[in-house]
């Protein structure tokens, strides 16, 4: 079990109501209630839990608020900058005494940058609002102390904010024991819970709360809570004693470990005490006298407490703050620590550290730094650790540290590929050892925020002994390299293999292969270390099982019958009733693949024979030479590089000087080159009939036309394929060629679904036969000329302009980036995007890699992302800000012009306003101005501002999680404004970012975290609310279904003179579509078809002209509208879960769209014109 389960369990047992909204990593929890609510689980007062989820946590808190008030107790589920959004209503709830319980599993607050990861900046930012704050520090405790959370509430009237470390707990997997309800109800003081429901708001006993009042009484009011908060420490203390009597713990509100006569103590919170911990064992074992005071109460901080579980022999003090405040005089717990020690009139040495920001990985040797630290005669007062700071010198040196980890613990550690099936085989492995022997567990997963595509490692442990390691494993007694490619770069994998430990690789190379493929280091390391290396082709047998690229359950297979931890046919057996329950929602069918992978992953292993030579291996030089700006340049070394090799911990503080306010150099995923596919598309020219329909759909830019002039074919590589251009104006003219990078490619083969030609002219073919073709692809980017009089704005012109978004993180087959990516071909150099957070942001700018970049005159697309909830007003600001700009230019011009000044400069001047606010016109005319100011050597502050001269572009990009809940309100005031703007959401119809939530945009008889029985309400019509405004410009595209009809809504918002929406269906792999993701542009085709998606525009701007401006452009559906749910598994999962409710939904579901499609026709006759 997990920590968020831990919590989920403990909370729903003592929940009422839960109002949710999702966020990472948080979501878990709310989704574990959703699917026991839905299942029927009671909780200690007999009822089910009533699930709300709301538009944002700033109404989830509302909703809380009400509800508890209303009676009921109340439990959401948060982090970040979602906390945040609930701060206000945390007010109210502890002004009123509310016993309300907020369970967060911390996570960093976004400041330069967004971070999924870990650490207390979300804790601290809320301590001022008058919650109790519990902290826990690993899966058990979380399941221990949680109800204390609870009980005090209800009891002490104060409410309470529950927390353990995002990820590190609240995603690591433990062995624990677990609270049964009636234990928990035994310690629940029902007094008090009914006293809570009998004072509150009834009208049949009417009260009121929240009034407002003035400055004569409202500080005295203030003050009268004074004796909760003082009564409230005994109140845990209490609980926390039953709870110490039942299960036999001894938690407290300070808890000590270590020497009894400790002179140097750390005091901290959170999962590096359990760090701690094992190295104050080794230390006091060697003779040294360390100790760690561990915080359990956070908020209300009890000074007394704290001291008393001070060994009087301390005389040194480190406290650790998991998050940075600058301008502060320390960090919080710091402070409250030396406050308490002032008060007390101790005089005691105490440093304060900061660590873990972001889940940066807190190993001994960080711990073993802070007590070297310590011992010296003058510690630092301010230090880091975890980091090399060679700026302002705070960081401590850290060393090799010794092992710490508990006698006899097996550890093993798996290199995957985000989506590849890694983390969740591993999740079952975990559980079968678990479960299936007498040993202690523990895993834990590292990855970045891709969402698929990127690096996963999943570290596992397990032992005869409890288990306290939270930090990555960095000797392992086994390694697992699953994907080939990370064999290829270099990354130091087989170097964290213990000494004789075994090294297994999934590869297609025989054995004498495997050689030409590891780098030096790692041969001398495998010869000189006897470590057992293993291959196995996995990618092989689970495509001929049909599995395709999901390896997981063979390789899963392959380390049961190597680390031979049980007998290989219980291994088996476990893995099979594992892989059924995980992979029953998706079918049968795909359940018993996983079965025969599970089979021949036991038995396919290959041994290696060492070569004696590998211990003498070395490589040639090689001369890295890149090129590109100098900036950009500079970055790759010194960020992409590292990072993409998985060294990004070893960067200084000085390699960010450059990028110190967040700011990042445009088109680095160029440099990436992952080469991460299995099989990517290779063109056959004889059958192309150069339609670039797989350019148009290719989500990350990899498959693109080029026509080549005489001089560039000629120049052109040997191998670079080409044919004559077949029809049009550039036949007899260019030379026709599609070009692949097969490095960038994802292999997803969505150009391939759709190429129309039969035999189709795309094969996927094996990545290694392909790697030749990255030279040609190389070649025509640099040396291929854009044809200006080959280009234009429909399907088959826009694919011969350069795509400024190319090679992003997002998965194999994504639509957004698809939709983005033209977005970027049609308007891209002069235009702003602001980004809501989520999977658009995500892929859109990872720190250091941008997929977004710039054509050959070095013009792109300025991005940001501000928040989640802002998206909407931040491009607004935007706006509001380059008109502002422009108009002041504007009227420098006039100024100049009105003047004596050359008759060139005044006529360029005069047409450059008459095109001001025309894109094209307004760039053509600002050279012009530029050109003749230049030459009559006037109006210099002008030419400085030249880069505003042209007329801008600004659109809002995001998700319908953005669109149709958090961000909703912001939307409808940006559209309701009449400002030139341009949105595009992606609409994937769930919360995809944060794991699959259901939003507004979600269809009835959806199932989805947080409508795990089926959603019961139909989609929002946000197309339709919108177009209720009469002079804001909606269209809503499936560029699968109609590519002509979303290039043409595209082109009509740009040039729409106001406010424009275009509503986009975007398939998801959270869809499960039948066949995956190669399938995505089809499956909007066919969603058309069906009639459960209709394309249309509404275009203002046609009523001027007298014509109509609606125009529904999909047909009267043909398709089959329960063949098409049934094609995905978001919907037939329902089905075999709950058949009866499924046919209920399904059929309202068709109704619906039915209703819908003839509601469409309907707006044709309202919306025309009425004839004079």
């Amino acid at each position: 079990m997990d920590g968020n389960t831990a919590a989920a369990h403990v909370s729903y047992a003592f929940t009422d109501v839960s109002a949710i909204y999702p966020i990472t990593p948080s979501s878990p929890m709310a989704d574990f209630v959703d699917q026991w609510s839905a299942a029927g689980r009671k909780n200690i007062f007999g009822s089910t839990v009533q699930v709300a989820e709301l538009q944002s946590e700033a109404g989830a808190a509302g909703a809380v608020h009400g509800s508890l008030g209303a009676g009921a107790l109340t439990t959401t589920y948060t982090a970040s900058q979602g906390l945040l959004l609930m701060i206000p209503n945390m007010y109210k709830m502890a002004g009123e005494l509310l016993p309300a319980v907020f369970h967060v599993s911390a996570r960093t607050v976004s400041t330069h940058a967004l971070s999924i990861f870990g650490d207390h900046s979300d804790i601290y930012a809320c301590r001022q609002t008058g919650f109790g704050m519990l902290a826990e520090g690993n899966v058990q405790e979380v399941m221990d102390l949680a109800p204390v959370a609870h009980l005090a509430a209800i009891e002490g009237r104060v409410p309470f904010l529950n927390f353990f470390d995002g990820f590190r707990t609240s995603h690591e997997v433990q062995k624990i024991a677990v609270w049964d309800y009636d234990d928990l109800a035994d310690m629940c003081n029902m007094d008090a819970v009914k006293a809570f429901r009998d004072s509150s708001l009834n009208p049949e006993n009417p009260n009121m709360r929240g009034s407002h009042e003035n400055g004569d009484i409202f500080f005295q009011h203030r003050e009268a809570c004074n004796k909760f908060y003082d009564a409230l420490p005994a109140v845990v203390e209490k609980y926390m004693a039953k709870i110490n009597e039942k299960i036999g713990t001894n938690y407290q509100l300070f808890n000590y470990y270590g020497a009894d006569d400790a002179d140097r103590v750390i005091i901290a919170m959170g999962s590096i005490c359990d760090v701690a911990e094992e190295v104050i064992d080794y230390l006091n074992a060697n003779g040294q006298k360390v100790g760690l005071i561990k915080v359990r109460l956070y908020r209300p901080f009890c000074a007394d407490r704290l001291i008393a579980a001070l060994p009087k022999t301390a005389k040194k003090i480190a406290v650790l703050d998991r998050t940075k405040e600058p301008g502060a005089l320390g960090e919080p717990l710091y402070l409250d620590v030396i406050t308490a020690f002032a008060e007390a009139g101790l005089d005691l040495s105490v440093i304060g550290g900061r660590y873990g920001l972001s889940s940066k990985d807190t190993p001994p040797a960080s711990v073993f730094a802070v007590y070297d630290e310590l011992a010296k005669d003058d510690p630092k007062k301010k230090f880091t650790v975890g980091i090399v700071d060679d700026v302002t010198y705070l960081s401590l040196e850290e060393k090799d540290a010794p092992l710490t980890a508990a006698p006899g613990t097996i550890e093993c550690k798996f290199w995957g590929l985000g989506g590849d099936g890694t983390v969740g085989a591993n999740k079952n492995s975990i559980k079968i050892i678990g479960d299936y022997t007498d040993k202690y567990v523990q895993a834990y997963f590292q990855y970045d925020s891709k969402k698929t595509g990127g690096v996963t490692i999943s570290h596992l442990r397990f032992g005869d002994s409890p288990i306290k390691s939270s930090y990555y494993i960095n000797k392992a007694d086994f390694v697992a390299c699953h994907n080939p490619s990370y064999v290829d770069k270099g990354f130091k994998m087989v170097q964290d293999v213990k000494p004789g430990g075994v090294f297994l690789i999934n590869c297609p190379w025989s054995p004498e292969e495997v050689g030409e493929h590891l780098d030096a280091a790692a041969k001398r390391y495998i010869a000189k270390n006897n470590i057992k290396v293993y291959t196995i082709d996995a990618i092989k047998l689970c495509a001929e099982i049909g599995m395709g690229k999901r390896t997981n359950t063979t390789l899963q297979s392959a380390f049961f019958s190597l680390a031979e931890i049980m007998p290989k046919e219980d291994a088996i057996k476990y893995m099979k009733e594992a892989a059924t329950k995980s992979y029953i929602a998706k079918g049968k069918e795909v359940v018993e693949m996983n079965h025969k992978a599970i089979d021949v992953g036991a038995d396919a292993l290959v041994k290696l024979e060492v070569p004696a030579d590998w211990a003498e291996a070395f490589d040639p030089a090689t001369d890295d030479i890149l090129e590109g700006p100098e900036a950009l340049v500079t970055q790759v070394k010194n960020i992409l590089k590292p990072v993409s090799n998985m060294d990004g911990d070893s960067l200084p503080v000085s390699a960010f000087l450059p990028h110190v306010d967040g700011e990042w150099e445009l088109g680095a995923s160029a440099y990436e080159k992952r080469g991460v596919a299995v099989n990517v598309p290779e063109w056959n020219p004889t059958t192309c009939i150069q339609c670039n329909q797989c350019a148009y759909v290719c989500p990350h830019a990899t498959i693109r036309p080029f026509l080549l002039n005489d001089e560039e074919a000629q120049n052109a590589p040997e191998g670079f394929k080409m044919t004559d251009v077949k029809a049009g104006k550039g036949k007899g003219v260019y030379k026709f060629g599609i070009s692949i990078s097969p490095l960038d490619c994802m292999g997803c083969g969505v150009c391939v679904s759709v190429c129309p030609t039969n035999p189709k002219s795309l094969t996927m073919k094996p990545l290694e036969e392909q790697l030749p073709e990255q030279e040609n692809f190389n070649f025509a980017v640099k040396d291929i000329a854009v044809k200006k009089d080959m280009t234009d704005n429909t399907l088959k012109g826009s694919q011969f302009k350069t795509p400024l978004l190319e090679f992003s993180g997002s998965c194999a087959g994504c639509a957004e980036t698809a939709y983005a990516r033209l977005i970027t071909q049609l308007c891209g150099d002069n235009t702003y995007i602001s980004n809501a957070t989520g999977c658009s942001s995500i892929w859109g700018c990872p720190g250091g890699i941008a997929p977004y970049t710039t054509n050959a005159d070095g013009r792109g697309p300025a991005w940001c992302n501000s928040l989640f909830e802002d998206n909407a007003e931040h491009g607004l600001g935007m706006r509001l800000a380059v008109n502002a700009r422009r108009k002041q230019l504007a009227q420098d011009v006039k100024n100049l012009i009105a003047g004596d000044v050359d008759e060139k400069v005044k006529a360029a001047g005069e047409e450059w306003l008459a095109g001001f606010d025309d894109v094209e016109a307004s760039k053509t005319a600002g050279e012009a101005l530029v050109e003749a100011l230049e030459a009559a050597n006037v109006g210099a502050d002008i030419v400085a501002r030249k880069d505003m001269l042209a007329e801008k572009t600004v659109w809002i990009f995001g998700g319908d999680g953005w669109a149709y809940d958090i961000g909703y309100g912001g939307l409808d005031h940006v559209l309701a404004s009449g400002e030139n703007l341009n949105v595009i959401v992606f609409d994937t119809e769930v919360y995809s970012n944060t794991g699959g939530q259901a939003s507004k945009a979600s269809n009835i008889g959806q199932v989805a975290q947080f409508a795990a029985a089926g959603k019961s309400i139909a989609k929002k019509p946000m197309s339709e609310i919108f177009m209720a405004y009469e002079y804001v410009y909606v269209a809503q595209v499936a560029m699968g279904a109609n590519p002509n009809q979303t290039i043409r809504a595209m082109n009509e918002a740009i040039a729409y003179d106001g406010p424009s929406i275009i509503i986009a269906y975007a398939p998801c792999e959270m869809h499960s579509i039948k066949g995956g993701m190669a399938n995505c542009q089809l499956e909007m085709k066919k969603a058309v078809e069906s009639g459960y998606w209709n394309l249309f525009r509404y275009n203002p701007a046609a009523k001027a002209e007298g014509k109509n401006p609606f125009t529904l452009d999909s047909k009267q559906p043909t398709g089959d509208y329960q063949d098409f749910l049934m094609n995905e598994a978001r919907y037939s999962r329902l089905t075999r879960e709950n058949p009866e409710r499924a046919k209920e939904l399904f059929a309202k579901s068709e109704a619906i769209a039915k209703a819908r499609y003839e509601k469409l026709v309907k707006f044709t006759e309202f919306y025309a014109p009425e004839e004079e």
